[in-house]
């Protein structure tokens, strides 16, 4: 971007001015399920100092890495202000965000109206995991400065599959809904960690094929199949979603007494049915049924030899502390499963089920060479 000699002027002084008043509350980086710290700041200007007619504010800010002092990151935002009335009150709220990975910055802030009226801050952040977490794999490099990314299904780049052994095949089925199961949208937040279950599972080396489930609950539908692919698609997932249609109800499922427990029951029965994966692992919110997964349909899964996993998506544990139906039918199967409630959650709980996968594949494998000898 190109930088007004008054503007770098402004960001140079480190002396806060509030020549138009402001008031600028800095957010220290949190770490999202996308692995990635978020920073960023809100800004609030009382309405009757932007009282009039064609204005515009501008926000000029840089972030800069303290052991990279020569490399800042350049921001700006331009922001429309409409007309408003002398006697307006109350104050226009103003946010901004990016992304940092692991390390220590200064941000330099600082915004102006058409009548070159400024207000600046300056502040520090620190991007840093807990020493427990260190071992976590970030999806943003140190010191990195990137803007807030805003497109959730954007293509991995191709992963370097381990060639030595036989590569593993899992199939991943998702239920892409909302935490509250009343809600009409799916939030951000929502498909950010589901997203996030999913990534993490197309960046392991080790498997070679994947397999990709997304439904809904609600309306009690497979909104999205993949079949042995080399790698996830996550446009097509995203295309895929846009058809959710959550905010209404659909007649005939009114109709059906306990649709989404036959609707569930079939779903768990025909993936887990499918002999080629070496692993099953559910994902998703709880699905609380009114009515569970019988006793028949159970017992149909009986003679199911593959390793079953369930990455229960849940944000407030202590509110539900239930099994829900998948649990249940995971439990029977004697699987394991697995809260996610914050972003490290994703992590060690992945790390810990390619550990039982890999076991039982060696297993598998060592068994099938004992009986051909």
């Amino acid at each position: 971007m190109r930088l007004l000699t008054s503007d770098a002027a402004t960001l140079e002084s480190q002396e806060p001015r509030k020549d138009l008043p402001c008031t600028v509350t800095p957010s220290q980086p949190t770490l999202g399920f996308d692995l990635k710290f978020h920073s960023g700041y809100e800004v609030t200007v009382p309405l009757k100092d932007l009282a009039g007619s064609d204005n515009q504010l501008t926000m000029v800010f840089r972030v800069t890495p303290k052991n990279h002092p020569d490399e800042p990151v350049y921001f700006s935002q331009h922001v429309p202000v409409p007309l408003l009335d002398d006697d307006a009150s109350g104050p226009a709220y103003l946010q901004g965000t990016f992304e940092v990975g692991e390390g220590k910055y200064h941000v330099d802030w600082m915004m102006r109206d058409r009548a070159e009226r400024l207000c600046s801050f300056y502040w520090d952040i620190d991007a840093s995991l807990p020493s427990k977490d260190k071992q976590m794999a970030l999806d943003i490099a140190p010191t990195l400065v990137q803007p807030a990314d805003h497109e959730p299904f954007k293509q991995e780049a191709p992963v370097e599959r381990q060639q030595q052994d036989a590569p593993l095949n899992v199939k991943v089925v998702v239920n892409f809904a909302p935490q509250d199961s009343g809600s009409a949208t799916l939030q951000p937040l929502d498909v950010n960690a589901l997203i996030s279950i999913l990534r993490n599972i197309g960046r392991d080396p080790r498997i070679g094929k994947f397999s990709v489930v997304a439904y809904n609950m609600q309306e009690q539908r497979v909104i999205y199949q993949q079949q042995d692919a080399s790698q996830i698609d996550f446009p097509g997932l995203g295309k895929a979603l846009n058809s959710l249609n959550l905010g209404t109800v659909n007649l005939k499922r009114l109709s059906q007494k306990h649709g989404d427990t036959e609707f569930l029951a079939n779903l768990i029965t025909k993936e887990l049915k499918d002999e080629k994966p070496d692993a099953v692992i559910f994902a998703g919110p709880k699905v609380m049924l009114e009515e569970g997964l019988s006793q028949d349909t159970l017992k149909q899964l009986s003679d199911v030899k593959l390793p079953v996993f369930y990455m229960n998506y849940n944000l407030n544990p202590q509110v539900n502390p239930w099994r829900d139906a998948i649990g249940n039918a995971v439990k029977y199967l004697k699987g394991l499963e697995f809260t996610i409630t914050r972003p490290r959650d994703v992590f060690f709980s992945w790390t810990e089920i390619m550990g039982h996968i890999v076991k039982s594949k060696f297993a598998k494998s060592a068994s099938t060479n004992a009986f051909a000898q």
